[in-house]
C-alpha cells in the first residue's frame, strides 16, 4: 500500500550529532527555509538513500566536513563527495568554504531547512508521477528506519527518554475536506514543537516527529 498524503514536508532527519563549528558561524540552512520540488530530476536525486541521509545531518546538525559526514552514514570519502555533487547540482546543498580550517578540509551546508513534496498530478507527465512517487518511497522507508533504530536504542537510553516517546495509531471515517484539515493539525503541532526546540540545549536531544494521514482504502 502506497500512502497519498496531501503533502509530504521532510528533513529527511537520520543524524548522529558530532563536533560543529562555533554558533556564530554554524546555519543550517542558507537560503529560503523550503524547497518545494517540481523538477523530476531533482526528485529522482534526492530519492537515494545516501542522499536523504546526508541532507538530513546537514539540515538537523548543521554545516559538517566530508570527514565527518563519512563517520555518521559510515560511508567512504569518495563516495560521500560524490553525493554531495549531485546534491549540489540539483540545489540541495552547497560547499562552505569559509568553515575549511586547512586545504584539505570541504565543509558542505544545506540551503533549505525543509523539503516540500507534492503528489504528482493525474495529468502531470508520466516521468514526473515516477519521480515523485519514488522519491516519497524514499521518504517513507527513511521514517521506517529512523523508527527501527530507536527500538534498537532503547537499551541504551535513560528510563526517562523511553517512556516519553510515543507511537500509535488510528482509523476515523472522514470526508476529504475533514482529512485535509487534519493534515493541517499535525502539521501545526509538529511545526509548534520544532520552533520550541529549536535550538539544542544542555538537558535536549534530538527528537523525531514523524506523522502520517492518509485515505486507507
Amino acid at each position: 500500500m502506497t500512502p497519498a498524503p496531501k503533502k509530504t514536508t521532510t528533513k529527511t532527519k537520520t543524524t548522529t550529532p558530532t563536533p560543529q563549528p562555533s554558533m556564530e558561524t554554524m546555519q543550517t540552512a542558507t537560503n529560503e527555509s523550503s524547497i518545494a520540488l517540481d523538477d523530476p530530476k531533482a526528485m529522482r536525486a534526492l530519492a537515494h538513500p545516501l542522499r536523504l541521509k546526508l541532507l538530513s545531518e546537514l539540515r538537523i546538525t548543521g554545516p559538517q566536513s566530508v570527514g565527518e559526514l563519512c563517520g555518521v552514514v559510515d560511508a567512504a570519502p569518495g563516495s560521500v563527495s560524490y553525493h554531495l555533487g549531485v546534491l549540489a547540482e540539483n540545489g540541495f546543498v552547497e560547499r562552505a568554504p569559509e568553515l575549511a580550517r586547512d586545504a584539505r578540509e570541504t565543509w558542505w551546508r544545506a540551503r533549505h531547512a525543509w523539503t516540500t513534496v507534492e503528489p504528482a498530478d493525474a495529468d502531470a507527465p508520466p516521468e514526473k508521477r515516477v519521480a515523485s512517487r519514488a522519491l516519497r518511497h524514499g521518504i517513507l522507508q527513511a521514517y521506517v528506519a529512523e523508527a527501527s533504530a530507536a527500538l534498537e536504542r532503547e537499551e541504551t537510553l535513560p528510563s526517562e527518554w523511553v517512556g516519553a516517546a510515543t507511537s500509535g495509531d488510528a482509523v476515523a471515517h472522514l470526508t476529504a475536506s475533514q482529512l485535509a484539515a487534519c493534515s493541517d493539525e499535525l502539521r501545526a503541532v509538529a511545526a509548534k514543537w520544532a520552533e520550541i526546540g529549536s535550538r539544542p540545549g544542555d538537558d535536549t536531544a534530538p527528537v523525531i516527529l514523524i506523522y502520517q494521514a492518509f485515505r486507507k482504502a
